[in-house]
């Protein structure tokens, strides 16, 4: 149809390798022997397919084979064809043929037998794609120098076909079982009756639909439903043949040159052999979330640094520079790394909403990705006025998961024993001093952080505002847990005037039953606790959290504070009175509760308490046992199972004993049965509480019990809070 090129035959070597060894096409001798015009035949574009069929005995060919019928289906290219067999061949075997009729369609002939001859006189070939990309192949005709290329639509391999020994099978299937169903009676038919459970089909969500749609019994029910095409199958010396083979040779090429093939030997050599996809197809898939570095730099400059980031979480921007490659404008890295990066004492971290896009959540607590960003900007924040981030501040101002807040120190932070989390880089004086308006520019966006986070946390301005401005252009000063206890000694040696008065005027007014209760101020003796080896013990008032507590107490005058740890003796009976009406409230509530839990409750509870309450002079973990214990609770030493990850406080499980209603007893005995077992089926609970009850409980008794003091998960039931996922 269109002139394409022409190329030389030469008598030594081929104009292809001449292509690549120019100094072998320059040899005077090897002459030019023939020029051969290609042209390209666009007739039959789309519609020619190559069958390749199996190896024949050489005495048979194809021209003397009889096509009885074949079909395709256009969209996935599969072709069916059968073909007569020769059954007057010397080499077929004749009693097999019959014996292979009979086995498929059995001693009756009717319309849908398969052989209908009562012998195997013909094979179907079914077939499949030999190359997924046959773009590179064509069908080519020399005729008078002229050399015909049509690109080819498919290349398909015929494969004999053996579904009649499916149909041979399915055959015989039938017959035993027809031979079964004869020897039993009707009777016997009509008392075999089943029971049948209807059940409806729940609306089917856009994410189970996808799954469904992408499954392989979905793809083979597409394929399945696609109907054959029914073809007509012509000899290699019919007429038809003969004016269809006429398409394969270009009908315009007399005419005029199409300017659209006007292309340079290159870019001709590139249309005749495109680059092949298959050697990187046959590559081993990398996991979904792994992506190489050559993969990466062919991505955009801004999706290359996102990321990164996201991977790295905090990242120096010298080192950011060096994993983009040489060449790269730091003028443009700057840029688009302020858009997914907040800087933190001259390096550069993630910014949450990168970490926690919309419509996520929490894996460890389920908390939506909203607060969780807010949460990790507060610790963000923290960072960039101090090196140091004490765990157990975070989590009282974010009142978030533990698990969550150590994600996000983690993140940006290395924990440090005796002293905290400290920021894992060093800071990047460097970048300070080469970038100052990045750096305003930065400050002016944590000040709108800052301003955010006052109004959630309900945080004070005068702990928000930096009391040392020095801490972004120097290393801040580190403080030892020892110090830390040394400027606590000092700080009460400086108070012993005051407390001195408190002390004597508290004790005046106490009972005379409370005489056990004096002490010898001269005698008080600082408490030495060993510090908690995960966090330290803050006792700086200007260092404490930014929401008003110092050490865990609201700075409100006219409160009472404790002497290390040592209450005045009047306080002592109001706080086991309101300790103790917390604990009986919350079990009446509650029923079954793990230690971590019942803390978790005690401080939303002291969240909820004015300043100055005097349960905030300080309670400790064997204070709270204790009083679980005096309200009448018991301890259940629920059989945890060896390779738990629960933490020592919800190994710790605490019941209410006697509420003093009328499922007292039925409870017992529940916690009886946890106290040895870990999980229960509800059958078991079930027997054993109308065993020890002595009465058939109904299903709402049982369930009301198992509301108190258990969850389902599983099939099985828990007590409340020892789950473990």
């Amino acid at each position: 149809m269109t002139f394409l090129f022409s190329f030389r035959l030469c008598q030594g070597i081929s104009q292809e390798k001449a292509l690549f060894y120019p100094s072998m096409a320059n040899e005077e001798d090897d002459p030019i022997i023939q020029e051969i015009d290609v042209f390209l035949a666009r007739s039959l574009l789309e519609k020619l397919y190559l069958f390749q069929y199996p190896i024949r005995p050489a005495s048979m060919t194809y021209d003397d084979v009889t096509h009885l019928s074949a079909k395709i289906k256009p969209k996935q290219q599969k072709v069916e064809l059968e073909m007569a067999i020769d059954t007057l061949n010397p080499n077929y075997c004749r009693s097999k043929g019959e014996q292979i009729a009979l086995n498929v369609d059995g001693t009756c002939t009717d319309e849908t037998s398969t052989y209908s001859s009562k012998l195997m006189d013909k094979q179907t070939f079914c077939s499949s794609q030999a190359a997924s990309n046959v773009s590179r192949y064509a069908a080519a005709v020399y005729k008078k120098g002229e050399l015909h290329l049509t690109p080819l639509h498919g290349i398909l391999q015929l494969r004999p076909s053996f579904t009649y020994l499916d149909k041979a099978d399915a055959k015989h299937r039938e017959r035993e079982a027809a031979n079964e169903g004869g020897d039993s009676s009707q009777d016997e038919a009509e008392d075999d009756v089943k029971q049948i459970t209807v059940r409806f089909s729940r609306p089917e969500t856009e994410q189970a639909r996808q799954r469904r749609v992408q499954s392989y019994e979905f793809l083979q029910k597409r394929q399945a439903e696609e109907h054959w095409v029914h073809l007509h199958y012509y000899g290699l010396k019919d007429s038809r043949s003969e004016h269809e083979r006429q398409y394969l040779f270009s009908q315009g090429h007399g005419l005029a040159e199409n300017t659209e093939l006007i292309k340079s030997p290159s870019e001709y050599l590139m249309m005749l052999m495109p680059p092949s996809v298959e050697e990187e197809n046959n590559k081993p898939m990398a996991p979904s979330n792994v992506l190489s570095m050559a993969q990466l730099r062919t991505l955009p400059l801004a999706d290359q640094i996102k990321i990164l980031m996201k991977n790295v979480k905090v990242m120096p921007f010298a080192n950011l520079l060096s994993l983009l490659g040489s060449g790269t404008d730091p003028t443009a890295v700057l840029r688009c790394v302020q858009q997914v990066a907040l800087l933190v004492q001259g390096n550069w971290v993630v910014k949450s909403d990168v970490l926690y896009p919309k419509d996520t959540s929490s894996p460890h607590s389920g908390v939506p990705a909203e607060v969780l960003c807010r949460g990790r900007d507060f610790v963000m924040w923290k960072f960039t006025q101090d090196r140091w981030v004490v765990r157990k501040e975070v989590a009282a101002v974010t009142k978030l998961c533990p698990e969550d807040v150590k994600d996000f120190l983690e993140h940006m932070s290395v924990a440090r024993i005796n002293k905290g989390w400290e920021f894992m880089l060093p800071y990047d004086e460097d970048f300070v001093k080469k970038h100052p308006d990045i750096v305003q520019r930065q400050q002016m966006l944590w000040m709108g952080i800052q301003a955010k986070l006052e109004k959630v946390y309900n945080l004070l301005k005068e702990h928000l505002t930096p009391k040392k401005q020095e801490a972004q252009t120097a290393h801040p000063l580190l403080v030892s847990g020892e110090q830390r206890v040394n400027m606590a000694k000092a700080k009460v040696k400086q108070n012993y005037g005051q407390l001195e008065k408190e002390f004597q005027k508290q004790k005046a007014e106490m009972k005379s039953n409370d005489a056990s209760a004096k002490t010898d101020v001269p005698n008080i003796r600082i408490k030495e606790e060993p510090v908690s080896v995960e966090e330290p013990m803050d006792t700086s008032a200007h260092e404490g959290l930014n929401n008003g507590l110092v050490n865990g107490l609201h700075p409100a005058q006219g409160s009472t504070e404790p002497v290390n740890g040592h209450l005045p003796g009047g306080c002592i009976d109001r706080v086991a009175q309101e300790l103790k009406a917390f604990v009986s409230s919350t079990f009446k509530k509650q029923f079954v509760l793990t230690l971590s839990e019942l803390k978790r409750l005690f401080n939303l509870h002291l969240a909820s308490l004015p300043p100055g309450h005097t349960l905030f002079s300080g309670i400790s973990d064997k204070m709270l046992q204790d009083m679980v214990l005096d309200t009448g609770c018991k301890q259940i030493l629920v059989p945890f199972p060896p390779q738990t990850a629960a933490s020592p406080d919800e190994l710790k499980v605490y019941a209410l004993w006697e509420a003093g209603d009328t499922y007292d007893q039925h409870r017992q005995v529940l916690l009886e049965i946890f106290s040895k077992n870990y999980r229960v089926r509800r059958n078991v609970i079930q027997n054993q509480l109308s065993q020890e009850c002595g009465e058939d409980l109904n299903k709402q008794e049982v369930d009301r019990v198992l509301k108190d003091c258990c969850v389902s998960y599983g099939g099985m039931w828990y007590l409340k809070g020892t789950v473990q996922s």
